[in-house]
């Protein structure tokens, strides 16, 4: 039973998706298909236009700069292949051995002329129907290749005219979400320092710390979507400046969240419950709480989200400046706490020097 589930799982992962193609793309595919097939047929009235259905189905992608490799890579591997199975089929004819051979040799040329893994498949795979379709005299081995080249360029025009795809809002959300999450970890560590802690809420501070990072790298990777479904796209130079501001946020943020998931490390390690009778604990709470509102006031000048009011009592008369103004200055701290309170005021200063750079 326990097996059965377990392959189960295994094969859900295998062929199901995390989540739906939207559905935009499913219907800009159909509709670049058919039209594919439909010129083609127009155009090249003896044959059936495979070349140009297929070509047009994988040429329709998220963002036009990769439909426009994509028609490049697919319009590159039909050339290879076509020659390949016409080159061999003058020679020895449509015996089933020769689709062996064409087969193999498309691959070995693709891999001598350094294709991608997607252009070697389709190589061969070009190979296969020139050969299998019984055609190999050299004009049908151009009209494949006009073919596909009509296939591929139907599929770009259809992936630009039909709402070009765009991919900031998943950026901007997941920018949102680690922008709050840095402010929420540094009241989090704020409250840490002045009130006791047990060991289970230290770990607790830890693991959501270090949780930032994921959400960084997330932020990031989605960071770079949006940059490829910019590049090529018609409706770019709207957007161009929203994605400058995700991106500047980002660059901002990164560093922080190096700075916080240090600080819940000390925290982590060298807490002790005398640490909340220590003057330089409270002062440094305090810069925690201000560099948490002033996280929060990148968001809202970046119409992010809106205003966190957690310590609206303390941030009141600077809601809209920054309250992280001035670099910390304490006393020296107790022999027991020093390395704790050092730890963090290394911290506080570089996380002070990153929000005064904006």
């Amino acid at each position: 039973m326990r097996i059965t589930r377990r392959v189960t799982e295994r094969l859900n992962t295998a062929i199901r998706a995390p989540r739906r193609t939207p559905l935009l793309q499913v219907l800009k595919s159909a509709i670049a298909t058919i039209a594919a097939w439909l010129a083609a047929s127009l155009v090249f009235p003896d044959a059936t236009p495979v070349f140009a259905a297929i070509a047009a189905l994988l040429v329709v992608q998220p963002s036009l700069n990769q439909s426009l490799a994509k028609a490049l890579e697919r319009s590159a591997g039909v050339i290879a292949g076509v020659a390949v199975a016409s080159g061999l089929g003058m020679l020895f004819g449509e015996a089933n051995w020769v689709v062996v051979i064409a087969i193999a040799l498309g691959l070995l040329i693709a891999w001598a002329l350094k294709m991608t893994a997607a252009t070697a498949n389709q190589v061969a795979i070009s190979a296969i129907l020139v050969i299998a379709l019984g055609q190999t005299t050299p004009g049908y081995a151009v009209d494949r290749v006009l073919e596909t080249i009509l296939g591929a360029a139907i599929g770009v025009i259809a992936n630009v005219a039909i709402v070009p795809p765009l991919a900031l809002q998943p950026a901007r959300e997941r920018i949102d979400a680690l922008g709050q999450e840095i402010a929420q970890t540094l009241d989090r560590l704020a409250d840490s320092i002045t009130s006791e802690r047990t060991r289970s809420n230290l770990e607790e501070l830890l693991l959501t710390a270090r949780l930032l990072r994921p959400m960084q790298q997330s932020a990031q990777a989605a960071i770079d979507v949006s940059v490829d479904s910019l590049t090529l796209n018609p409706r770019a130079r709207t957007h161009r400046h929203e994605l400058h501001e995700l991106s500047a946020q980002l660059e901002y943020f990164t560093p922080i969240v190096n700075q916080v998931v240090g600080m819940a490390r000390a925290v982590y390690d060298r807490y002790d419950s005398s640490v909340i009778v220590e003057p330089a604990a409270w002062a440094i709470s305090e810069q925690l709480h201000r560099a948490a509102h002033d996280v929060r006031l990148i968001q809202r000048s970046s119409d992010a989200v809106p205003h966190d009011t957690r310590n609206e009592e303390v941030l009141q008369p600077t809601a809209e400046v920054p309250a992280l103004t001035t670099p910390l200055t304490i006393v020296k701290p107790s022999s027991d706490n020093w390395i704790l309170i050092g730890a963090l005021m290394e911290d506080l200063r570089r996380i002070h020097d990153t929000l005064s750079d904006r």
